[in-house]
């Protein structure tokens, strides 16, 4: 890895929360974040900043009545900038942070603990209607239109007694009205692309450790990559533009951290960079190399996908503790948000993104 000109990780803010911050998210079209997660009391914490001349502004400190685990703002308009949550008793709200009191919106999504949320619709991002999916340790993954009450969707293990933890979810492949596909990862390594049109599991796939983190390099085309995070160090990065009948999709396997990699987002102004944030307590920038050819024909006839190549451009470790979420900035190119378990936000800036 030569560092010489590449992209400087550089600290900006660096500010301690009085709870464990499982969630960050950047508030789009604004220089304010918020920070949630859970009080030593196991009351939920939501905490809204915003950066001003160099400085972090608490603008407001909320308590709810259960630790918040998860967070989006995918569904919302950028007007309306609603944040959805999952929380640890199994209920989704979303809140208008103007008035924060009361949520818009609540349901009891899980039987227990949601372990992560995801919007679609929202934001000028994807086709169809807005959105929300929310993934929880009773292995059911429900999608939620916020104008109706129950689940518009529910995808539930057949066997009850031998349930799978789903540990993250994440919407992609809307670049239509009808298209919409969904990614849920499981404790036990399961890896399981759902289509919402057919209402069918289009494919799945064990990664032999338990799915941490799912992104989609973008929600609003035909599906193109998905970066998947697991224990044991690993990343997995799918191209998805060719399913092979027998073999599926191509897949590069890279070891990083050296411990679980919790979270793996692509930069949205350029979606061949990515981060992963690890349980090390550092972060590392990646980009992706497309082959020269995506596709080739096997023995067969059957066209079969062809992975490219990763570059760490650069790494920094900033913790003891795990870095368990991270959020780039929609509106400033390079910006970002990080969260770890030493009960510290930190906002940072990494340069020369753009010459990648």
């Amino acid at each position: 890895m030569d560092t010489n000109d590449a992209p400087q990780l550089i600290e900006h803010i660096r500010h301690s929360v009085p709870f464990t911050p499982n969630d960050t998210k950047w508030i789009p079209v604004s220089a304010r974040f918020v920070a949630m997660g859970i009080y030593p009391k196991a009351t939920g914490a939501i905490s809204v900043y915003e950066l001003k001349h160099g400085d972090l502004k608490t603008v407001a400190e909320l308590e709810k009545p259960n630790g918040i685990k998860c967070s989006s703002f995918g569904a919302s308009s950028l007007h309306e900038r609603h944040l959805a949550t999952g929380d640890y008793a199994g209920i989704m709200s979303v809140w208008d942070l103007e008035l924060p009191d009361v949520p818009i919106y609540a349901a009891q999504a899980h039987t227990s603990i949601i372990n992560a949320i995801d919007g679609c619709g929202g934001q000028n991002i994807g086709y169809g209607a807005p959105e929300i999916v929310t993934g929880g340790r009773d292995g059911c993954i429900r999608v939620w239109d916020i104008r109706v009450s129950s689940p518009v969707v529910t995808l539930a293990p057949s066997d009850s007694k031998h349930v799978r933890d789903c540990w993250t979810v994440c919407f992609g492949n809307a670049f239509n009205d009808q298209e919409r596909c969904v990614v849920g990862g499981f404790d036990n390594g399961d890896l399981k692309l759902y289509d919402l049109r057919t209402n069918t599991l289009r494919w799945e796939t064990n990664c032999q450790n338990g799915v941490v983190s799912a992104q989609f390099d973008r929600k609003n085309i035909e599906m193109n990559k998905l970066v998947v995070t697991t224990l044991e160090s690993k990343f997995r990065m799918y191209d998805l533009r060719t399913q092979h009948p027998e073999k599926g999709f191509p897949c590069l396997m890279e070891k990083a951290h050296k411990s679980t990699i919790w979270q793996g987002r692509f930069l949205p102004q350029n979606r061949e960079i990515f981060m992963t944030g690890g349980g090390n307590g550092g972060f590392n920038v990646y980009k992706y190399n497309y082959p020269s050819s995506r596709a080739i024909k096997d023995a067969d006839g059957q066209l079969m996908g062809i992975c490219g190549s990763v570059q760490l451009l650069n790494a920094r470790v900033i913790s003891t503790q795990p870095i368990v979420s991270l959020d780039w900035s929609p509106d400033r190119e390079g910006l970002c948000v990080l969260s770890s378990l030493d009960q510290t936000v930190r906002v940072y800036i990494v340069s020369k993104t753009q010459k990648y």
